[in-house]
């Protein structure tokens, strides 16, 4: 399916990293009224393609930007059939190793932040607050078919205003072939 106007429509989830404290945290998107991986008879397997994923980052409850003060950084991403659910940030809460790196098969969406005051004024600063790892495309959409996805993040160092992750998904239901439902199905586990 092409991407185009008649097709898309967004999604979308949020989740706040909580002050002062380590760890992670996640905000599960049900997804299980636009996919069924099961054919029937004539009728196609439907999966969700997610062609565009925007996060955007702010100050938790203000409407306003990031403070210029804020020294906390950490990693999110879109991973594919987590199925962690809500978990507010906590310190017992960790992600395996990889969680958010591009040899994981589940990750949709990733992107890191760097407060201001994380990053050492020298040549080497990073341009940016925001580094963004991977996106999926309009002509190679990720194309989920378990019932949900996660908006899961690890606070790297403490951030020192709470703040909140959002991130909205341009998708489209798409039907799906048995071969690549299966191959799909076997690549999109935990």
């Amino acid at each position: 399916m092409a991407y185009d106007l008649k097709s898309v429509f967004y999604l979308d989830t949020s989740a706040t990293v909580t002050a002062a404290t380590a760890g992670a945290g996640s905000a599960q998107l049900d997804l299980s009224a636009y996919i069924d991986p099961i054919a029937r008879g004539r009728t196609k397997g439907t999966g969700l393609a997610i062609y565009r994923i925007h996060f955007h980052l702010q100050d938790d409850g203000t409407n306003k930007p990031i403070d210029d003060a804020e020294s906390g950084t950490l990693q999110y991403g879109i991973i594919a059939g987590a199925g962690t659910g809500d978990i507010a940030t906590d310190p017992g809460t960790a992600f395996a190793n990889g969680t958010f790196a591009a040899t994981n098969n589940l990750l949709v969406s990733s992107q890191q932040f760097f407060g201001p005051k994380s990053m050492v004024a020298n040549a080497s600063t990073t341009p940016s607050m925001f580094v963004d790892g991977m996106y999926p495309s309009d002509v190679v959409p990720y194309v989920v078919v378990r019932d949900n996805v996660c908006l899961q993040y690890q606070v790297g160092e403490n951030m020192v205003n709470a703040s909140t992750i959002s991130v909205r998904l341009e998708c489209a239901q798409i039907t799906l072939d048995q071969a690549t439902l299966n191959q799909l199905l076997r690549t999109q586990t935990v």
